[in-house]
């Protein structure tokens, strides 16, 4: 999968599955951007490890849930390097709680960021792409957005709604040679999840018929072959990362 003359951005690119598609990008010759609203030390040493691939590497402060901001990251992107080829939307939180006991802040917060922080990057990057008859779009959804999770009716409500988009957006784009895609990852072995309750973790795994929880790089080599010429036929498909989890 030969990416060299390619230009990615990578939203929440400094940590855990971000951080691995970033630096899988780079390893397969693109040159990527990332972006990081507190994490600055940590997205300066992705940018370091880019630069020891070989490739450029640029760490943008931005808010994705920032409209301006996704404009501002883009037009940095572009100026920068020269061209954008690649948006990879990754950004996401959890503001986890049963729905009666679910504050407005908690539904606004997660929607603001891991919905709209989606728009805000496909709406900057679209124009872009459609003026050059070209780009590849892959948005990081879950199977919680198929299926639904206790406890997770904003963060559910949020990836289901990524879908939606990416096969809308797939739809408006493809005449321009775009193409669009999402991933849908099961229960992925990050910082995060290393530090959820023993319980929460054993009940995933019960359901994964392969046994084991997935790896960053698991996912970020299903989003390297989306943005390669490999899956140019490819776009408006939700593909599940899950060991089975989803069955």
């Amino acid at each position: 999968m030969n990416l060299q003359g390619k230009v990615g951005i990578v939203t929440g690119g400094s940590m855990g599955i971000g951080c691995a598609i970033a630096l899988d990008l780079a390893a397969h010759g693109a040159d990527v951007a990332i972006n990081y609203r507190k994490h600055a030390d940590e997205a300066g040493r992705i940018v370091g490890e880019m630069e020891r691939l070989g490739r450029r590497g640029l760490a943008v402060q931005a808010d994705v849930a920032s409209f301006d901001d996704a404009q501002r990251m883009v037009d940095t992107v572009r100026e920068k390097f020269g061209r954008l080829d690649i948006l990879v939307n990754n950004a996401g939180i959890n503001r986890d709680a049963v729905v009666w006991k679910m504050s407005e802040a908690q539904w606004d917060e997660v929607i603001l960021t891991n919905l709209k922080g989606y728009f805000n990057y496909i709406h900057a990057a679209a124009s872009v792409f459609k003026e050059q008859g070209s780009g590849k779009i892959v948005n990081i959804t879950s199977i919680n957005g198929l299926r639904g999770k206790f406890g997770q009716s904003n963060y559910s409500a949020a990836k289901a709604g990524i879908i939606g988009l990416t096969k809308a957006v797939a739809r408006e784009l493809g005449r321009f040679n775009v193409n669009v895609n999402a991933i849908a990852p099961g229960l992925i072995e990050t910082d995060m999840v290393q530090q959820a309750p023993q319980d929460v973790k054993d009940k995933a795994l019960a359901e994964i018929m392969l046994g084991r929880l997935g790896t960053p790089e698991e996912v970020a080599h299903v989003v390297t072959f989306l943005c390669s010429d490999f899956a140019r036929h490819i776009t408006g498909e939700v593909i599940k990362v899950d060991g089975g989890q989803y069955i």
